[in-house]
């Protein structure tokens, strides 16, 4: 909720006009308590993994040909049904756990200080704060996504995960209760390590999960805008740690692959490219 009653007020308050921006979030915002603010991100989160993986699905579904060459898995389709549990075991994962987990983390969120006031972030407040967000939670993630691939928390938690050894967009919030929890932490340490505005957590919300639904789609798009970024995985690298199965001790990193070169846990990968280019 903001402090001001009218936009003239604002605007007093920051010594000049609103930019369009600040208006609109004038609008939105200024007689809404902050809570309810940050409680929009459940409907951000059902928006993204219900509306982003369908284009994929829909293409492979119609009109399979049409990218059929892209597909890493390319003799491997799966049926109508199968891709709807995923997607209503999802539904069940948004309701009873990732809603949960956002009503009752308000308070970290008061507590690591991202703000709700109408000084907007600039551009490259944005950006330099979502590349801190991208890179420390890609680093944790990767280390705790290797220590789920041994003993009783692969066999009794991640296992559920790689149920699909041919992932599509669904997958990438296909888990286990337990693992959706502990991997929500991660998310949660960079905006706590460089607190920004609520528009920044929302965007990184919205661009990690894309990310996590374009690394399962299953498809490798040469004309992909990710390909420019460095050490980028995308869905080819962790496609791979899916297709070898559950046991697999290679690709861990969710984003980047720069973990998974320095540490060694490549070496699967780079052997089977290579033999791939010699077929």
């Amino acid at each position: 909720m903001l402090p001001y009653e009218t936009m003239s007020e604002a605007a007093a308050a920051l010594g000049r006009n609103l930019t369009a921006g600040e208006t609109l979030w004038f609008h939105y915002t200024a007689a809404m308590p902050d809570y309810y603010i940050y409680y929009l991100t459940i409907v951000i989160l059902f928006v993204v993994f219900s509306l982003v993986p369908l284009p994929f699905i829909v293409v492979e579904l119609c009109f399979p040909s049409i990218i059929s060459s892209f597909k890493l898995q390319p003799k491997t389709y799966l049926p109508f049904s199968s891709i709807l549990h995923c997607y209503f075991s999802i539904l069940r994962i948004l309701i009873l756990h990732v809603g949960p987990i956002q009503l009752f983390s308000y308070p970290v969120i008061k507590l690591i200080g991202i703000r709700t006031g109408l000084l907007l972030p600039s551009l490259w407040e944005i950006g330099l704060q979502l590349l801190v967000y991208f890179i420390v939670e890609d680093y944790v993630s990767y280390w705790i996504h290797r220590v789920m691939h041994h003993g009783w928390q692969h066999e009794k938690i991640h296992k559920v995960h790689h149920e699909y050894t041919a992932p599509m967009g669904f997958v990438a919030a296909y888990a286990h209760h337990a693992e959706v929890f502990i991997f929500s932490v991660p998310s949660f340490i960079g905006p706590a390590i460089v607190p920004g505005h609520m528009i920044t957590f929302w965007l990184w919300i919205i661009l990690r999960q894309m990310q996590g639904i374009e690394a399962h789609c299953g498809y490798n798009f040469p004309f992909s805008p990710t390909k420019v970024i460095p050490f980028y995985g995308g869905a080819e690298f962790h496609d791979y740690h899916h297709y070898i199965g559950g046991q697999s001790q290679s690709n861990f990193a969710p984003v980047f692959t720069y973990c998974d070169y320095i540490y060694g846990t490549d070496k699967g990968y780079r052997y089977y490219k290579a033999h791939i280019s010699k077929i």
